[in-house]
C-alpha cells in the first residue's frame, strides 16, 4: 500500500471509530467546518479530513462541566423495593477520576447495603459499582456505561444538560432479567461544587416510579 493510500486508510479507520462530531450546540466554528465539508461534492482532501479529525476531538464546556464531578465523595441512599414501601437505606464512598485529557470520568462505588438472603432475611453485602462517563461529540449527547457486582449486564445511557435546572438527564433500556427489559432515567443535580443528588426512575406498567436516590457530599 503506497503511503497516500495508507493515509487514507488511517484517516478513515480513525473517522469511523474513534473520532466525533463537532462539540457542542455551542460550537459554531466546528459545525460551519462540519458543513462545508458535507455541502462539497467533491471528495475532502486528507488535509481537510485531518484538520477535521483534530477540531471534532477537542473536549468542550461539557466535557469540563464534568470535571466538577472529579473527587472522592461519601455517599447515603435511599432505595425502594416498592413504591408504597419505606426505603432502604446504605452508604459508600465513590471515587471519581479524569482521564483521557478530561474526555471521559472513571469513578468507582464502594459501600455496603441489605438485600434479602436466601431465608429472606435482610443481610449486609458488599456492593462495587464502575461507572465511565463523558460527552459524545458525535451524538451531542452526554454518554454512560454502568457495571456493578449485582448482575453481568452492561447499562448504557445518554443525557442531555438542562442548563436553567442544572440537571442531566439520562436515559436507558436495562434488562436485568431475561423478558424484563426496563425503561430508566437517571436524573443528577448539581447543588453546588461539594454535592450532587442523583434521582432514579423506572417504568412501571407505563407509570415513572421513583426507585433510588442518592445524595452526594465531597470529601476531598
Amino acid at each position: 500500500m503506497n503511503q497516500p493510500n495508507l493515509v487514507r486508510w488511517i484517516i478513515s479507520l480513525l473517522l469511523c471509530g474513534a473520532c466525533v462530531l463537532p462539540l457542542s450546540a455551542q460550537d459554531a466554528d466546528g459545525q460551519k467546518k462540519a458543513s462545508a465539508v458535507k455541502s462539497d461534492d467533491k471528495k475532502p482532501s486528507d488535509r481537510d479530513m485531518m484538520a477535521m479529525m483534530m477540531e471534532m476531538a477537542k473536549p468542550n464546556e461539557n466535557h469540563q462541566r464534568m470535571q466538577k464531578l472529579v473527587g472522592t465523595w461519601s455517599y447515603t441512599t435511599k432505595w425502594w423495593m416498592s413504591p408504597d414501601a419505606p426505603p432502604n437505606e446504605s452508604a459508600g464512598t465513590t471515587v471519581t477520576k479524569s482521564v483521557m485529557d478530561g474526555r471521559y470520568l472513571l469513578s468507582d462505588h464502594t459501600g455496603k447495603m441489605q438485600m434479602p438472603g436466601p431465608d429472606g432475611k435482610p443481610m449486609d453485602m458488599e456492593f462495587k459499582g464502575m461507572a465511565i462517563e463523558g460527552y459524545d461529540n458525535a451524538k451531542k449527547k452526554y454518554v454512560a456505561s454502568w457495571i456493578d457486582n449485582m448482575g453481568t449486564g452492561i447499562m448504557n445511557l445518554e443525557g442531555t444538560y438542562d442548563r436553567a435546572a442544572k440537571t442531566l438527564t439520562y436515559l436507558a433500556d436495562y434488562e436485568p432479567m431475561p423478558g424484563m427489559k426496563t425503561k430508566i432515567k437517571e436524573v443528577m443535580t448539581w447543588v453546588d461544587n461539594d454535592h450532587h443528588r442523583l434521582e432514579f426512575f423506572e417504568d412501571r406498567g407505563g407509570k415513572e416510579v421513583r426507585t433510588m436516590q442518592i445524595e452526594y457530599s465531597r470529601k476531598s
